[in-house]
């Protein structure tokens, strides 16, 4: 005689057994930004790491507008985790523009430094930075980082957005617009090198404009939570290294983020700089010590683990 209560038992351990990783696994968002900068593929990277080595947890990259918008998207419980611009994530969790009220998030620890990438075609008249007003300029997604730090730049010479005539599309398709003469200009703040515009750079003479030391030292007076960093010459195959102005990049949550879930998705990255690197070359940027001078607050997870580490 069959005995079913035995086989509908086993079904169900079966069943369970089966189930039970899957249901174990919680799916976290990391948001990043358009295709054809930097933050995209290091989200990917981070993301396979916390696949990896977070226990419990999975990890996907979110294509988004970048680090003005990436804020937002963690109050509103959007994402999980995101890449942000250190300035403005401080902004952000401040309320200052361009968010009209605080938000609540957390920093999680120091990524690579973005690079304002101000680019034309070789032989284009456009040689500085007066000489954007009245041109067509693709200036990165609505949202993104690459916008407040375009317009602090191009204050320094007396124009505005009200100047130019802006094309709000991704960095992909920006660089893309300048290959094909849609806009005069096109504009990437991003790690380097950046995607968007090696691609450019294959099919097109490209020319970097100069913001200059005169103008650095402006808006490093006047703006001191921005960096200058130093591109070497290979990133782009210039005659010289290039000297730009940067952000450092910084990973966020929200405040009130599990305290074990921040520490264990910390711990995965952080812990395996060396296959961040391998995967991600902008990881070599990386310094863990940095994440005790972010602006933002340390997540109380991620504090623990770089406590941990001292």
């Amino acid at each position: 005689m069959i005995d079913f209560k035995k086989i509908a038992c086993g079904v169900a351990l079966g069943l369970a057994l089966t189930a039970s990783p899957l249901a174990a696994q919680e799916e976290l968002r990391m948001g990043t930004a358009s295709l054809g900068g930097a933050f995209y593929p290091v989200g990917q990277a981070a993301s396979n790491l916390v696949n990896k080595y977070a226990e419990g947890f999975t990890m996907v990259p979110v294509v988004t507008a970048g680090g003005t918008e990436n804020p937002r998207l963690i109050g509103s419980g959007e994402v999980d985790f995101a890449i942000g611009n250190a300035n403005t994530s401080y902004f952000a969790s401040q309320g200052e523009d361009p968010y009209a009220d605080p938000i609540a998030i957390s920093s999680i620890g120091t990524l690579h430094n973005s690079v304002l990438h101000i680019v034309t075609l070789a032989g284009s008249d456009v040689t500085s930075i007066a000489d954007l007003k009245g041109k067509r300029i693709a200036v990165g997604p609505a949202g993104g980082g690459t916008l407040n730090l375009l317009a602090d730049v191009m204050a320094l010479s007396g124009v505005s957005f009200g100047d130019i005539t802006p094309s709000f599309v991704s960095y992909s398709d920006g660089f893309s617009q300048l290959s094909d003469g849609a806009v005069d200009v096109a504009v990437a703040l991003s790690g380097y090198p950046a995607g968007a515009v090696i691609q450019t750079s294959t099919t097109a003479d490209i020319a970097f404009i100069d913001i200059g030391a005169e103008g650095l030292a402006e808006i490093m007076q006047e703006h001191p939570y921005y960096s200058i960093v130093e591109v070497p010459a290979d990133a782009y195959g210039t005659d010289a290294p290039l000297t730009m102005l940067g952000t450092k990049n910084i990973l966020i949550t929200q405040a009130d983020a599990d305290e074990e879930k921040v520490y264990q998705v910390t711990k995965a990255i952080y812990d395996h700089l060396d296959e961040f690197a391998a995967e991600n070359a902008n990881a070599l940027q990386i310094v863990t010590e940095d994440a005790y001078d972010i602006a933002v607050p340390l997540h109380p997870g991620a504090k623990r683990y770089f406590d941990e580490r001292q």
